[in-house]
């Protein structure tokens, strides 16, 4: 199934754990000494797809991992977070219209595979 979908299964995953990280950093606006975090997904994405020697493990989870990165404050903080309200919210809409491109790109796989196989 994964060759059926190519790239964009993966990049439909790796989308969605950068998703989740700019969610976090909104949750944690107000938490002291947080420090907001993102996904290069390029990086993350470039990992996933690297052959692995050994099948087994979370390739997704492990890319993802990787390239996590801890975000500089654009708005130096009293408390130490660096999350920064307004550059989130517009991160997270961002990232959810890439996600949404990703998945129609999976969503017009699928159509396209049930077409061939009930032929309507």
């Amino acid at each position: 199934m994964s060759d059926f979908l190519g790239i964009h299964g993966t990049a439909l995953a790796l989308r969605e754990q950068r998703l989740q990280l700019l969610a976090g950093n909104i949750a944690n606006a107000d938490t002291p000494h947080y420090q907001a975090q993102d996904l290069d997904f390029n990086a993350a994405l470039r990992a996933a797809l690297q052959p692995r020697a050994a099948i087994g493990g979370d390739a997704i989870g492990a890319a993802a991992g990787s390239a996590r990165y801890a975000r500089a404050s654009s708005q130096p903080s009293l408390d130490g977070n660096t999350v920064d309200g307004d550059r989130e919210n517009a991160l997270f809409a961002q990232a959810t219209l890439e996600y949404r491109a990703s998945l129609s790109f999976v969503e017009s796989k699928v159509r396209s595979m049930l077409t061939a196989i009930t032929g309507q």
